[in-house]
C-alpha cells in the first residue's frame, strides 16, 4: 500500500515539475503573437511563409503575421501582420519574405524607408519584394552549369 502511495505522489511530482517548465518556456520565449495595429503587403509568391511567423526591423522581432489570403481580382498573396504599438513605421518602407537560413522558417523583413509619413492602422506597405525560392535558384545554377558544359565541348 505505501508503495502506490510514493508511487502517486512521485508522479504527481513530475506532472508539476513539467507543467512549471511549459509556464516557464512560454513566459520567457517570444512565441507569443505581437498585439498592436495591423499592416496587410502584397506579394506575388510567400512561399513557406506561414501564420505566426515572425515581422522583423534590423533583424529584431516587431510583429507578427496574423493572416495570409489570396486576392482573387489580382491573384496576389495578401498578408496581414501585426505591429508592436511602439514602432512607427514610414510608408515607404520595403517589405520582404526572407528566410532563416537554407533550412530555416520564413519571415517578414522589413527595411523601413526615409518618408516622414508613417503607415497608420489598416495601411497597406506598397514596395514589396517577391521570395527566391531555393528550388528556383538551384535550377537556374544547373541550367548555368549545364549550359557552360554544353557550350564548352
Amino acid at each position: 500500500m505505501s508503495r502506490n502511495i510514493i508511487e502517486t505522489v512521485l508522479g504527481g511530482v513530475v506532472l508539476i515539475v513539467a507543467g512549471l517548465f511549459l509556464v516557464f518556456a512560454y513566459t520567457t520565449t517570444d512565441i507569443r503573437p505581437v498585439t498592436g495595429y495591423t499592416v496587410t503587403a502584397r506579394f506575388n509568391a510567400i512561399d513557406g511563409l506561414t501564420v505566426g511567423s515572425d515581422v522583423r526591423v534590423g533583424g529584431v522581432k516587431v510583429g507578427s503575421v496574423v493572416g495570409q489570403r489570396v486576392d482573387m481580382e489580382e491573384f496576389r498573396a495578401v498578408v496581414r501582420m501585426t505591429i508592436r504599438p511602439d514602432v512607427r513605421l514610414p510608408d515607404d518602407s520595403v517589405v520582404s519574405v526572407s528566410s532563416e537560413g537554407l533550412l530555416g522558417g520564413k519571415y517578414i523583413r522589413i527595411d523601413p524607408g526615409g518618408s516622414a509619413t508613417m503607415l497608420a492602422d489598416q495601411g497597406e506597405f506598397a514596395n514589396t519584394r517577391d521570395i527566391v525560392s531555393l528550388e528556383e535558384m538551384l535550377g537556374k545554377v544547373i541550367f548555368l552549369v549545364t549550359d557552360e558544359l554544353e557550350s564548352g565541348r
